[in-house]
């Protein structure tokens, strides 16, 4: 069950993070109550009202009376490894796309160089690779941005 993240879900979300991104700067409960009192949309995913997964996105609109589109950058998403595989990073992935696509923007995330499951899931969406960022990561890691076009379009301001 998918619904919205909420400050309660902070804790929960910091430690699945330390599980998730080892070596890699990954957030505290406080960086994830920011991000949701700055408006951010974040959902999390439940098992019998436990929390298993989170994922957010910020959402730029396009300048009024622009050809520029909106914007979306994934912020985070992850999921408990004792239910990876089941879909669930999946749901989440494109609960943050519907977001991007009701304003037609182009999505951007970063995403380990040697995560092959996340990279696998981020092109089945429809990402593609734009550019490697060398040592992105905490860890001296590197990551790729990736990008996905919108599957909306916006009106023509004219």
């Amino acid at each position: 069950m998918l619904d919205a993240l909420t400050p309660d879900d902070a804790p929960e979300c910091a430690r699945l993070e330390a599980v998730l991104f080892p070596g890699d700067d990954p957030w505290s409960a406080s960086a994830f109550t920011s991000e949701l009192h700055a408006g951010h949309p974040y959902y999390a995913a439940r098992v019998a009202d436990r929390l298993v997964g989170y994922a957010g996105v910020a959402l730029l609109p396009a300048p009024a009376f622009s050809r520029e589109p909106a914007e979306a950058e994934v912020h985070t998403i992850g999921v408990d490894p004792d239910v990876q595989g089941h879909g669930i990073g999946r749901a989440l992935l494109r609960a943050l796309l519907g977001r991007a696509d009701a304003i037609g923007a182009v999505t951007f995330l970063e995403v380990r160089t040697d995560n092959g499951p996340a990279l696998d899931l981020y092109r089945s969406e429809g990402f593609e690779v734009v550019g490697t960022r060398r040592r992105y990561y905490a860890s001296g890691a590197d990551a790729y941005t990736m990008r996905r076009e919108s599957t909306t379009h916006r009106a023509d301001p004219r």
